[in-house]
């Protein structure tokens, strides 16, 4: 029994700084968010244009890579950032858009 609670300890130990990180890393996301231009034509709950499409489920729907492809490329009627944003921004606003993971409205 005392090696499960002292197992468990350790695992908390280890997680929280992962967990706070990624906390950290999404709320720079979302400032990012607002401010490099995807609030100009995107919405997320409520909040932001709707040039482009809603992304308040982006999180359900689409995969870390297929985001990041997305930020980094654009298509044909959005803008490629992947030569605006430093890699560590690009990680932390995927992280927050993963993390947008509302039930889509019918």
């Amino acid at each position: 029994m005392r090696k499960l609670f002292a197992a468990s300890l350790l695992l908390l130990c280890f997680a929280s700084p992962a967990m706070a990180s990624s906390k950290s890393q999404r709320e720079h996301g979302a400032a990012l968010f607002a401010t490099s231009g995807c609030q100009h034509c995107h919405t997320i709950r409520n909040v932001g244009g709707h040039k482009g499409p809603n992304l308040s489920s982006v999180g359900r729907t689409k995969s870390k890579e297929a985001i990041r492809a997305q930020v980094v490329n654009g298509s044909k009627v959005m803008p490629a950032f992947g030569d605006v944003l430093q890699p560590t921004e690009l990680d932390d606003l995927v992280a927050y858009l993963r993390s947008c993971k509302d039930k889509p409205i019918k």
